[in-house]
This record gives C-alpha cells, structure tokens and sequence, in this order.
C-alpha cells in the first residue's frame, strides 16, 4: 500500500468553480477529511494552477494528500501528491514520467474488475469504484455492485467507493471493503460543510 494512503477516511472532491472553495475546503479538512481531489473541468487556466497551490497549502497543513483530477501538468505545476485518472485521460505510465516515483496516482474502475486488475498492474497506487447510488453529479453514470469491492480485495491497493454516498449509506461500503468514501455534493453541497465532513469521518472505525 503507498505510504501516503495507509488507513481509511473520506475522500473529498471539489465541485467546480465556487467562489468560497477554500473556505469550504479547510472546513471539509477541519471536519477530518484525509484525501482531497481537486476537480475543476473549466478551462481557466491561471485560476485553477492558483487554486491548486493555494489547496496545496492548506492540505499540507493537515497532513492531507492533494490529487488533481485529469491533469498531470496541473498537478506537477501545483506540487499536488498525485493526479486522478479516468479512462479518457493519460495513462499511468506518461503520468509517472511527469510525477515521479513517489506520486499517488489513482484511477476510476467504474464497474471493472479486469480494468482495476489491469491498472493496478500498471503500476496505480489506489483503485476507485462506482456509481454504487445514483449520483446527482454524475446522474447516468455506470453503477457498480458491492461485490466488486469484496473481489477487489487482492488488489493489495486502497479502493475508493464513489458515486451517491450519504453519511447513512456509506458504512455498508465500508464494511464491503471500501478504504475511503468519495463524496462531492454530500459534503460540498451542504451548507454546513464541515459538520458533514465529520458525519462521514465517524463512519470509519479508525475515527
């Protein structure tokens, strides 16, 4: 297991441009959130390299790793600990050439077994799995069986459960095998950020 994965916890992933995001992302860490990705599709590209620094500080602050989604050269400008794959960007290789030896790369499975085998191979340091509810991000996204997380087990890396999680569905995740819940709207969608980061962070038994 990559040394700066070790254990469990909430997964937080940011929403896009809003005009508090590091307000709400120290509240969401301030509630013991233990992996942030940083996830902003726009193409506003001074913006989002400030972003990624200004998330860097905070994070290291905490202990945190910070993962960027999609962008490797985001990442490496930002000094993120990592990038998030999915299955229309770069591969692991090209991403571990930018990154470097000691980068977290973690990469969307969906509902693939095979595909998590093969990129964990591929040398991917954590594995994420979902839909497992109907997500309000991603409403037709593909949706994944509990099993998954069981078969998955022997992978040797974290698996990450993502997709609907609510502070009331996701200890049955955990006790399918999840090491981290992912979560967007759940916790950046709630008005007060921080006191849902902490419902989900007492679901684990390492809290």
């Amino acid at each position: 297991m990559h040394a700066k994965l070790q254990g469990q916890g909430l997964y937080v992933i940011t929403d896009g441009p809003r005009p508090n995001l590091l307000e709400a992302v120290a509240q969401a860490l301030a509630g013991g959130a233990r992996l942030l990705q940083y996830r902003d599709k726009t193409t506003d590209h001074p913006r989002r390299f400030d972003e990624a620094r200004a998330l860097r500080a905070l994070c290291a602050a905490r202990g945190v790793p910070l993962i960027v989604n999609d962008d490797v050269e985001l990442a490496r400008a930002a000094g993120a600990a990592g990038v998030h794959l999915g299955e229309d960007d770069s591969d692991i290789a090209a991403a571990r050439a930018v990154l470097g030896p000691d980068a977290i790369i973690g990469v969307s499975c969906y509902d693939s077994l095979e595909r998590a085998r093969e990129l964990v191979a591929a040398g991917a340091d954590y594995v994420a799995f979902g839909a497992f509810f109907p997500s309000p991000t991603k409403p037709h996204a593909r949706r994944a069986s509990f099993d998954l997380l069981r078969q998955s087990a022997a992978l040797g890396v974290p698996r990450v459960a993502i997709g609907g999680i609510t502070p009331d569905n996701g200890g049955s995740l955990i006790d399918a095998g999840a090491d981290y819940l992912a979560v967007i709207s759940a916790v950046f969608g709630d008005p007060d950020v921080r006191g849902a980061a902490e419902r989900f962070a007492q679901l684990f038994p390492s809290h």
